[in-house]
């Protein structure tokens, strides 16, 4: 039996003692390629530490051999010893026939550390090296997809495509509609989109064409793929809430609102959907049941912001100042300053005839709100009613400078610049 037979039946049979007594023989061999099979047949049995003594003895022979630096770094990586497998990649220049592949190498390894720019450097210089290599041109649209460089990855795919559907198992077709949808090119994302609906009707491919209809203000469509969507998969709970909110786009708010509760009882713990619901039951005009959706997607997620301010300012408009109270209490420190909900505090103390807290909420919810007119007439009549006229002369020139055409406070500003002079 040889000695190759030997190894995978030491690997085969579990026998790690004796595959290492084999490893040591091996390592005393000077038939190179034998070592060399032995190698990557460790590797492919994942016998990494093994593999790596033989790489280790081979370079030892052949220090030289660029393919042997970019195999042991390859294992050396995999061991987490990166210091080292840096150095032998960097060690293969561009004199050598290997270099493309050593550039490849620190590529992956830059990804897969993190290092986004690094990773791209290496890829664009492979590249550059060799350009019509389908596969490195793959490997650089993939690295511009992840940074961020949509239209250079498009470009790439687009080339790709000319002369391949696939590359790895990986559609191009299916790169495209991806790559363009992460680049806002929602219109240019939807051929291809429905190209691989011609394929194959698959649920994410249905909701993506979908996405890629209504952010290309065509709710119609996104509603019909949305439709076969929840047919096929009624579990596919993002789809209800683009459903509803193409619904909503197209006016049919009772729809909306219907698919928006069908999504809920689907999926009971989706905040989300419940502030949609409670959105869209406001906008039928049915309060009691917006409230009772918003109060639920509170109590999901007591620090999720936006239902908190639309129950709150349900509250406020219906100046049921009792239930502000309650709900602002108790949410404290969830909204801390937020302006407008210091706003709506400040008008339920003022009615209250709680001046003082009135005061406190109004100053607050001022550093926020100097640019909404509406607050600022509230503000500044409180100011005047309260006899700070200091404090409200600040307020209406910048109620005036918003809004010139309020005779109102034009007249009362220059009221107060008569007393002066």
């Amino acid at each position: 039996m040889g000695q190759l037979q030997q190894v995978e039946r030491y690997i085969q049979e579990g026998d790690v003692d004796a595959l290492g007594r084999l490893i040591e023989q091996l390592n005393e061999s000077t038939d190179f390629d034998m070592l060399y099979e032995a190698a990557g047949l460790l590797v492919d049995y994942g016998f990494m530490g093994e593999a790596d003594r033989i790489y280790e003895t081979l370079l030892l022979h052949l220090p030289d051999e660029a393919q042997l630096k970019i195999d042991r770094a390859s294992t050396l990586l995999e061991l987490g010893e990166e210091d080292e497998a840096l150095l032998l990649l960097t060690d293969v220049g561009p004199d050598d026939e290997e270099y493309v592949q050593a550039l490849l190498a620190l590529a992956d390894y830059y990804q897969m550390s993190g290092m986004a720019e690094a990773a791209l450097s290496k890829i664009k210089e492979a590249h550059t090296l060799v350009p019509y290599e389908p596969v490195i041109r793959f490997a650089y649209a993939e690295l511009l997809l992840e940074s961020g460089k949509y239209g250079e990855a498009a470009r790439l795919y687009l080339d790709l495509l000319e002369e391949t559907d696939e590359i790895g198992g990986i559609s191009m077709v299916a790169r495209l509609a991806e790559t363009y949808s992460a680049g806002a090119a929602y219109e240019e994302a939807i051929p291809y989109y429905e190209k691989m609906l011609q394929d194959q009707v698959l649920p994410d491919i249905l909701f993506g064409a979908a996405f890629a209809y209504f952010q290309s203000g065509n709710a119609e469509r996104a509603v019909a793929h949305l439709t076969d969507l929840i047919e096929m998969d009624p579990d596919y709970f993002s789809a209800y809430m683009l459903a509803g909110q193409s619904l909503s786009v197209m006016g049919e708010d009772r729809q909306a609102y219907d698919l928006f509760k069908d999504g809920i009882r689907r999926d009971e713990f989706d905040k989300e959907l419940r502030l949609a619901a409670g959105k869209s039951a406001l906008k039928l005009g049915l309060p009691e049941e917006a409230e009772g959706h918003l109060q639920e997607a509170l109590a999901l997620d007591p620090e999720y912001v936006e239902p908190l301010i639309t129950l709150a300012s349900l509250y406020s408009e219906g100046e049921e100042d009792a239930k502000l109270f309650e709900l602002l209490s108790y949410t404290k420190e969830e909204w801390g300053d937020h302006p407008l909900l210091n706003a709506f505090m400040a008008y339920a103390y003022e009615r209250d005839e709680q001046y003082d807290d009135a005061y406190v909420s109004y100053g607050k919810a001022y550093v926020g709100m100097r640019d909404d007119h509406g607050f600022l007439e509230s503000y500044a009549n409180f100011l005047v009613e309260e006899g700070k006229r200091e404090e409200a002369l600040v307020v209406v020139k910048e109620l005036v400078s918003l809004v010139p055409e309020n005779e109102y406070w034009r007249a009362y500003l220059e009221a107060q610049n008569d007393e002066e002079v």
